[in-house]
């Protein structure tokens, strides 16, 4: 059935690809421009602010296709021509801030959040817009800058010094999908511990169809950063801990959420090495991580459901998917029922010809009530899916066409 499912969604896999008109060469060098900003607000009003900019590695990203993400995100960061206007590069996103804003705290208090992105490094100045969207899909907040790539306070970012070690290499950096892992609650005893328990990763990921019959369109590297003390910190029982990325348990007041504020540190750590996709290994045996599309997973290292939780929320970050499960208990709805879900594998039925109409009555697919975090309203692909249980051990065809479409991206 596996190799069923995996041939049906190759089959299915094609779609045009739009805005091919940018020419990589012409408008970028081979270079990383990354962008550090302040997400702030509440649940009325959110804001972006520009703190600083730095010139890391060499490009890891798409090097076609560029003008045009294939899924819209919650979020975008485009790179526009200052006298067309032109869009010559887009990057879609989503972040931990506007996954607080439809808490009930938001409501309350107004927060700030670190934010970075990385651009292709222009060859000529560019206007650089940034772009929140609400639940609804319209505009919340948006900040438009301009950037010379000549600035003298445009820093070039130097390493740590971190050790460094390759951990699968499919190919050049425009053939493949870069990832690196970053250590997280691993002291400097620890440090061989962490690049195992990262292999163990690789091997997780690369266990589960379609990562696995497209292992060579990866690259994976790990970079040890040290921490002060073992283990991550969990608030609940009051242990706070030092460590290499401040990462913790109890985000949004919620057990099993892990994740990290610390985004630029993040991004410090990485230093130069090039990378799309960013595993923060914890080093702890609590359940618990985060996947934030095109923004980062983060997963605990030792728990035993340690390699279905991590493919699951690199679904999350890497596919743009959806989570499938329900429990009727958040603040606020994030998928209204006038707004058709930008992830690929959830539908309210406002545009389901954009979605899986075409897959219907193959193997299970369908139409199951039941998904992103609501009982009613909102509809998910198959009875199960690695996006709705950890006992699912497959992608639903409708996710296994959408990660392949994803790699493409990035590869093609």
């Amino acid at each position: 059935m596996r190799k069923v499912l995996l041939s049906l969604a190759l089959l299915l896999s094609a779609f045009v690809l739009k805005g091919q008109d940018v020419v990589f060469e012409e408008v970028f060098t081979d270079s990383t421009l990354r962008l550090d900003y302040v997400l702030c607000g509440d649940a009325r009003h959110q804001a972006i602010y520009w703190r600083q900019s730095f010139e890391t590695g060499a490009w890891a990203g798409r090097r076609a296709h560029l003008a045009e993400p294939l899924l819209k995100g919650n979020g975008q960061i485009r790179v526009l021509d200052p006298e067309s206007g032109a869009c010559l590069y887009a990057h879609s996103f989503s972040t931990l801030f506007q996954e607080w804003t439809v808490t009930e705290e938001a409501t309350q208090v107004q927060k700030a959040f670190e934010s970075s992105f990385q651009v292709p490094y222009p060859k000529k100045p560019v206007d650089i817009e940034v772009s929140l969207t609400d639940t609804h899909g319209k505009v919340s907040g948006s900040l438009k800058h301009r950037v010379d790539p000549k600035d003298i306070l445009i820093r070039p970012l130097a390493d740590k010094g971190y050790e460094t070690r390759t951990l699968l290499e499919g190919g050049s950096l425009a053939q493949t999908v870069d990832i690196v892992v970053v250590a997280e609650g691993y002291t400097e005893a620890e440090k061989e511990k962490f690049f195992k328990d990262a292999g163990r990763a690789v091997d997780a990921l690369f266990s589960h169809e379609p990562f696995a019959s497209r292992k060579e369109s990866f690259s994976l590297r790990a970079v040890f950063s040290p921490s002060a003390q073992s283990g991550v910190s969990l608030p609940r029982k009051g242990e706070w801990r030092s460590t290499a990325t401040s990462s913790h348990f109890d985000t949004f007041y919620m057990d099993r959420y892990l994740t990290t504020s610390s985004v630029w540190e993040v991004y410090d750590i990485i230093g130069t090495v090039p990378f799309e996709q960013i595993i923060v290994l914890a080093n702890t045996d609590i359940y618990g991580g985060g996947g934030i599309y095109n923004s980062l997973t983060i997963m605990n290292s030792d728990h035993p459901t340690f390699v279905p939780v991590l493919v699951h929320e690199f679904g999350h970050a890497f596919g743009g998917l959806g989570d499938e499960y329900y429990y009727d208990d958040m603040y606020e709805t994030q998928y209204p029922a006038d707004t058709e879900p930008w992830e690929p594998n959830l539908t309210t039925l406002v545009n389901f010809q954009s979605k899986w109409a075409d897959l219907m009555d193959h193997e299970g697919v369908g139409l199951y009530e039941g998904g992103g975090y609501q009982s009613k309203g909102v509809f998910r692909p198959a009875p199960d899916c690695r996006m709705k249980t950890n006992q699912c051990k497959d992608f639903c065809p409708v996710c296994t066409r959408a990660v392949i479409r994803m790699i493409d991206f990035y590869t093609q």
